[in-house]
């Protein structure tokens, strides 16, 4: 088993290893979840806030830059996998910079600022964010908000307590790489955001249409000035 201070280097190397098949998983419509619920409750949430421009996180090979952009929306999209980002390039709808997280501690306002939007879908999977969060704070216009979309702490299973899990994608076509990744109770979301200089505008929670289980945990905020 490895040691919890590789996790993040494994993370990141998970979706280097993974972009291919993780693109064709999202095109083709292979993850539920995703093709019922969750895609158009992000697209609605970040329309809701009407922008004109967004800065799409860990948007992967682009598919909600694409979604925006259908409706007139400015995106750029960052990622830290190289694949991810020239699949996303492949069918355009925004701009595309491949950046890891850590750059974007660094100089997050190199990619650019007075965003409208800041989206972040199944993106911060790192026990290590507080510094990423503070730096997205300056990305973001005056009334600009955060919409995040997570996964529901109440729907995966195991203990209730902060700590890393594995999803090992054995329910996904292909051979994949196994990823690492951070769970949080809601409470530790709520403290995360506030320690982080955010305040939390709405939270809803997608449903399930059969079952009516909750999908995802889908979170608005304003950063304070």
């Amino acid at each position: 088993m490895s040691n919890s201070s590789n996790k993040p280097s494994e993370l990141a190397q998970s979706w280097i290893t993974n972009a291919e098949l993780w693109t064709s998983a999202v095109r083709d419509g292979d993850i539920e979840s995703r093709r019922l619920v969750t895609d158009q409750a992000m697209v609605n949430a970040v329309l809701a806030q009407h922008p004109r421009r967004v800065f799409d996180l860990g948007g992967g090979e682009g598919w909600l830059v694409r979604a925006l952009a259908s409706h007139g929306v400015d995106c750029v999209g960052v990622d830290g996998s190289p694949g991810l980002i020239e699949a996303a390039r492949s069918l355009g709808g925004g701009r595309f910079h491949v950046c890891t997280y850590s750059e974007l501690v660094d100089d997050a306002r190199k990619i650019g600022h007075d965003f409208d939007v800041v989206s972040v879908n199944f993106a911060i999977l790192h026990e290590d964010v507080a510094g990423l969060l503070r730096a997205l704070r300056p990305l973001l216009a005056p009334r600009g908000r955060m919409v995040m979309q997570t996964v529901h702490p109440w729907s995966v299973s195991g203990p209730y307590l902060d700590g890393w899990r594995n999803e090992d994608f054995r329910d996904f076509p292909g051979t994949w790489q196994s990823m690492p990744w951070y769970f949080r109770t809601l409470g530790s979301w709520v403290a995360l955001f506030r320690d982080c200089g955010y305040s939390i505008v709405d939270i809803a929670e997608p449903l399930r249409p059969v079952t009516q289980q909750p999908a995802s945990l889908l979170i608005t905020l304003h950063r304070h000035l």
